[in-house]
């Protein structure tokens, strides 16, 4: 007989885009709808959400409509609730690093948006207390779950590049000003004192995405942009830009590979996906967005020589071929909470962690360092 176990989840900040969409709906929601998580020994574990958020009637609307019992507009009180034993957090960044502590101090397990804190002194604080308190810990690094950066990491491992020489990442699109449309992202985004900005919203990705994939970053680079000086807010209201909405980086990782990575909320796509990387290698490039990536080995690259009195003869693209899948490619949120909540209740291997979330505020606070003084800086080794 199946026995099934219930695990309490106090989900903050599930009001917002990304904690609802991706959090609540694609990830624990889904758990559920499948019938729960099954351990090896059997058990099917059972999420039970717990809604927490500032505004009342937006909490009761969310729980109505899924058929959720359980909100509340006090962390505390779900907290203190008998099934509770972890908490996730997808508020705005300035309101993380403090429940997080919170959390913590009352001995739940810890699962966390990133980045997890406005410093890398109190990211690694929190790393440090969860260890002190014994209590698991993992870090939302969702783009290592995506099907493209899957199969990049596939040719990676596969020795299919050689040795890997560069990577170019283009990341963005436009975000309306808020005018004559409304914009498709939430304001405070734009307005740094409420934790907004490209360089502290982007860099922790792309700190695991080059960690983890190519090879560990050791230096950066970077430049930042505020192109659009004011926009309109969610009732119409025009505020000033205080964050950057673009930033260019490069990054110089472990055994010479340059990194060079794009990030605009002011850019037109002219690509196949809204992120893709280029790695080029001495046997063989790749390019991943997304969902596809696309290949092509040095047997099969062509010889082009520059005339620029003649039109192009040669469709580039169509030398290039695709990754296979080869697998079924789930939901990437949904894949890691599945991971994290076996690592709770049973013990599995886990890495993502507080530390590794320090990892990325790091290199997001280097990078403001770096656009500042106009200069490169060495991204030395974390420890706690």
């Amino acid at each position: 007989m199946t026995t099934r176990r219930t695990i309490g989840i106090v989900m903050n900040g599930v009001t917002g885009r990304m904690g609802y969409r991706q959090h609540l709906l694609r990830s624990i929601l889904a758990i559920r709808e499948q019938g729960g998580l099954p351990l090896e020994d059997g058990t099917l574990l059972w999420p039970e959400p717990i809604l927490v958020g500032r505004s009342e009637a937006r909490l009761r609307a969310l729980a109505e409509r899924h058929g959720l019992e359980r909100w509340t507009t006090s962390l505390d009180d779900a907290l203190a609730d008998p099934i509770t034993e972890v908490y996730f957090d997808a508020q705005v960044t300035p309101a993380r690093e403090k429940a997080l502590r919170t959390a913590i101090a009352a001995g739940k397990h810890i699962y966390t948006e990133k980045p997890t804190a406005e410093s890398l002194e109190g990211a690694l604080d929190l790393a440090r207390s969860a260890r002190e308190a014994g209590v698991r810990n993992g870090v939302v690094q969702d783009k290592l779950f995506l099907p493209g950066l899957l199969k990049l990491k596939r040719l990676v491992d596969s020795g299919f590049f050689g040795r890997i020489l560069s990577v170019r990442g283009e990341f963005g699109y436009w975000v309306f000003e808020g005018d004559w449309q409304s914009a498709q992202r939430p304001s405070w985004n734009y307005r740094a004192e409420d934790g907004g900005g490209m360089i502290l919203d982007m860099f922790p990705h792309w700190r695991y995405v080059l960690d983890e994939i190519v090879a560990p970053v050791r230096s950066v680079y970077a430049h930042s942009s505020t192109h659009i000086p004011e926009r309109r807010d969610e009732q119409g209201a025009a505020y000033p830009a205080t964050a950057d909405d673009a930033a260019y980086g490069i990054f110089e990782l472990e055994g010479g590979v340059v990194a060079q990575i794009n990030s605009s909320w002011a850019v037109r796509v002219d690509r196949d996906e809204l992120v893709e990387f280029q790695v080029d290698g001495t046997e063989g490039s790749a390019v991943a967005g997304l969902r596809n990536c696309r290949y092509q080995h040095r047997v099969g690259t062509p010889k082009p020589v520059w005339n620029p009195d003649l039109a192009a003869t040669e469709d580039f693209r169509s030398q290039w071929h695709q990754v296979p899948d080869n697998e079924v490619f789930d939901n990437g949120f949904k894949v890691q909470w599945e991971l994290f909540l076996r690592h709770v209740v049973t013990g599995s291997d886990y890495h993502w962690d507080l530390l590794e979330g320090a990892k990325g505020v790091q290199l997001a606070e280097l990078g403001m360092r770096s656009a500042r003084e106009g200069r490169r800086l060495d991204v030395p080794a974390l420890e706690l």
